[in-house]
Formats: structure tokens, sequence, C-alpha cells
């Protein structure tokens, strides 16, 4: 009986070590396989290195003015212990500043795309293969706002990158990296999709591809790669506090690199869709004014003259829910759809107007050189007069309006925020009141009737005009 009980406990212990060698297999090759993708795309990857002069002066040099002392003065040994090569030469100094990315090449003959931070302001370029081979390049065209740089080296019959899709690719498939991070050449990184279409700040136009495929300093402009061997991004930025890799790298979409590299190539700038908007998140709080059930979509703060929207009919307070059939979850989408537009081709366009749906036909105009937002100075500041909501405001004079460059001189000039609902909302200041509760707002005397038919207890809808811009606040009534 002993006998073969311990035949069956020795045959469950060898099923079981079976069992666990068949599970660490089965994992093992569900795993990718970089190599023959490595081995394959290695060769068109490029380490980038520039070289720009820069002049410099003194540290001190516009800090720090030597006091005139008579020469035998005990302080000048102080001053030269502590300031020495400062106060000995402040005459600018004149130094080659180097700089490390990656790029991939697209063509056989020579064109090669990475980041406009790689190259920017560089006197000079030097493109280098795997084979140590070495290249000048130019710079065809850069483009700031999508941070793509296109390079030609002369050179033919190179090896190339597949292009593939950013968009047929899911959030947790595996993608690859190669690049030269601190100048290590072609070292190879791998991870997955985090996630797809992200808003940086101050990256308007870009939908990143996030991923925690480890990147560094020199592998900007590198490109990224599916499982398929095909490029779907070009790794750009990292999110960092140490400024090393942390797990958030984002990478710019292959399908936008490549149509910002054509125009590049084609017209030496790129051409952007616009709108004429300034656009902000809806909260929580401007939802509930707004009578919506949640917070989405893109609330307009401004409408600029002589805009795509101006001529449309778009107006300030309108919430913008769709542009061309895609739903906006927040305002960061709508930047890069309108962006990436053709110009002068009508759009459709879903707002939310005094709590209703509409469609409105937007023909989108093309992104000016440089966006002109409005700009304020300080405003008068004559006899104010208080309200309920804890602030004084007085009319718009003429000085004011050329200040912020209002269209009209309607609205009330915020003179004073004390503690109360008006403080609790944001209002600061030099705020211009435009409109209340989706009612504009014409001048002092209107308001201050508008503030007394305000729904108690409610939040409501405050759009003011400030130095940064225009901005919808949210304001909860008193009881």
């Amino acid at each position: 009986m002993s006998a073969i009980s311990n035949q069956k406990r020795f045959y469950l212990v060898a099923m079981s070590i079976f069992m666990l060698l068949l599970s660490i297999d089965l994992q093992a090759r569900s795993l990718p396989d970089f190599t023959g993708l490595v081995e394959q795309n290695s060769p068109a990857v490029v380490n980038i290195s520039t070289k720009q002069k820069k002049s410099t002066g003194s540290k001190y040099r516009h800090e720090f003015n030597m006091p005139d002392l008579p020469e035998n003065s005990p302080f000048n040994d102080l001053f030269k212990h502590f300031f020495g090569d400062q106060l000995e030469n402040q005459d600018p100094k004149e130094f080659e500043a180097q700089s490390l990315g990656s790029g991939f090449v697209i063509s056989e003959d020579g064109y090669i795309l990475t980041n406009n931070h790689v190259v920017s302001g560089a006197d000079e370029i030097l493109v280098r293969f795997s084979g140590r081979k070495e290249y000048v390049a130019e710079i065809i065209g850069t483009d700031k706002q999508s941070d793509v740089a296109l390079l030609k080296v002369d050179a033919d019959n190179l090896p190339v990158v597949k292009i593939g899709s950013a968009t047929d690719m899911k959030v947790g498939e595996w993608v690859l990296a190669i690049g030269s991070p601190f100048g290590f050449d072609h070292t190879v990184t791998a991870g997955i999709i985090s996630a797809k279409g992200r808003s940086l700040p101050n990256e308007n136009y870009v939908p990143f591809i996030q991923t925690d495929v480890a990147i560094n300093p020199g592998n900007s402009g590198g490109p990224l790669f599916n499982l398929d061997g095909e490029v779907i991004g070009i790794n750009s930025q990292i999110y960092s506090r140490t400024g090393g890799f942390m797990g958030l790298s984002f990478a710019i979409p292959i399908e936008m690199a490549m149509t910002v590299s054509e125009q590049l190539k084609t017209k030496g700038k790129v051409s952007r869709g616009w709108l004429g908007v300034l656009i902000q998140d809806v909260t929580r709080e401007l939802a509930d004014s707004f009578g919506m059930e949640h917070p989405r979509g893109a609330l307009i703060a401004r409408v600029l003259p002589d805009s795509p929207s101006e001529k449309a009919g778009l107006q300030a307070g309108d919430i913008i829910l769709e542009y061309n059939g895609k739903e906006l979850v927040n305002s960061s989408m709508l930047p890069p759809l309108v962006g990436s537009s053709r110009i002068d081709v009508p759009a459709d366009v879903v707002i939310l107007r005094d709590g209703k749906h509409k469609t409105v036909q937007v023909n989108i105009g093309e992104l000016p050189e440089e966006d002109e937002l409005a700009q304020a100075g300080t405003p008068d500041k004559p006899k104010a007069e208080k309200t309920i909501l804890g602030l004084t405001a007085i009319d718009i004079s003429e000085t004011v309006k050329e200040q912020y460059q209002l269209e009209t001189d309607k609205g009330v000039v915020v003179n004073k925020v004390l503690s109360g609902p008006a403080q609790t909302a944001g209002i600061r200041e030099g705020d211009v009141i435009q409109m209340i509760n989706n009612q504009r707002v014409d001048n002092l005397d209107e308001f201050t009737q508008q503030l007394e038919k305000l729904p108690k207890g409610q939040t409501i809808a405050v759009l003011v005009q400030r130095r940064s811009g225009p901005m919808f606040l949210a304001l909860k009534v008193p009881e």
C-alpha cells in the first residue's frame, strides 16, 4: 500500500514539473522575437550629430559690475577671489556646442526623417550609418509645430525603412525602437503602446503615441517599429523628472510625419487647417451650467475676427461636440483634426448652442504664420460699482478697448475682487466680463440687472477676457 502511494506521489510531482516547464515554454514562445526585425532595419537607422557655434560672455556679465575702487584698496583681492575669471575677462567667447540624435532613411536617394529639435540651429549636421560611413546632411525643411525635420545626404542606393500605419495599431501591441541614446549607436529597446492620441502641453497639433519603450536623450528622431518591421512613429519626447527614462515615451504618428515631410520637400513649409477660435476644456461645473449631462467637447472662448469660424457664424459660448464626424472627448482633440484638414474645404462642425445641437459648415482656412491672441494692458480704474458677486466693475473706456484689443466696447471690467463667489470662480482684477449665464454683457447697468436675475444656488458660465486670452469660468450663484 505504501509503495503504491509513493508511486502516486512521484507521478503527481512529475506531472506538476512537466506542466510548469510546459507553461514556461509556452510563455517564452508567446514573447516576440525581435532579432530579424533588428537585422533588417538597423542599416536604415542613422546617428545624427550636430555642431553649432555659440558665443557667451561672463556668467556675471549682466549681473555684476566691478565697482570703481582705488588701486591699493583691500577689497580688490576680495572681489578677485570670488569673481576672478569673470573680472579678468568679460568679453564674449565663442564655443562649439554639439548635440546627438537619431534618424532614419525614407528613400534610397538620401532623404532622412528626424526631429526638428535635433537639428534646430545647427551649423553642420553629420549623419553616420551602422557601417561607420558618414555624410554631411543638408536641411530640406523643418516644422517646429510637429517637431519634424527632413534632411538630405548626397548618396544613392541607401537602405530604407518600410512605412507602416499608426492608425492601425492598438494599445497593448508590441513596438521597438532603434536609436542612439547618450551616443550609443543602434541601441534597441522594446515595449508596448500605452495609449494613443495623447496631447502634450504646448503641442497642439500632434496626437502622440505613448509607449513604455525605454527612450533617452539621443533617441530623439529615431524610428518606432511594429512587429512587421514597419515604422509607425518618430520617437520625440519623454516625460521625466530626472532627465532619464521613467516609463513615459511619446512618438509622432508616421502618417503625420510623412505628410509634413512631403510638404517640406515640395513647398518648403507646412500648411495647416485653421478654424480661428480660442478654445478650452469643458469642466464638470461648466457642463452643468450649459445643461450637459457630462463634460465633453471644446468650448469656444473667442472667435477671431475675419476667421473661418466668424464667417460661418460660430460664437463664443458654442461647444464643439463633433468635427467631421469625429466626437470630441476633450478640447485637445480638436487642433490635430483641424490642422490635418484640407484648406478651402468645408468641414461639418456639430455644436451645442442654447441647449440645442446644431451642425455648421465651416470653410477651413490656412493657419497664419503667427496667431495673434488678445493682449491686454492694465485697464483704467475710475469709480467702480459694487455687485452682489463679491466684485466691483466698471464700464469699458476707449483706452481699455484698445489695450484688450476688443472688437466692441460691450462688457465690463472687473475693478476689484472681494471674498465671495467671484473669487472662488477664479475671476481676477482686470478681467473683462463679456458674457454671463449665456447672455451677452453690454454695459455696467445691464450687467447689474443681469446679476439680479441669476438663478440662485445654481452654477452659471461667465466669459472673461484677460491678458492670456478669453476663458469661461464656472460661478456658483449664492442662495
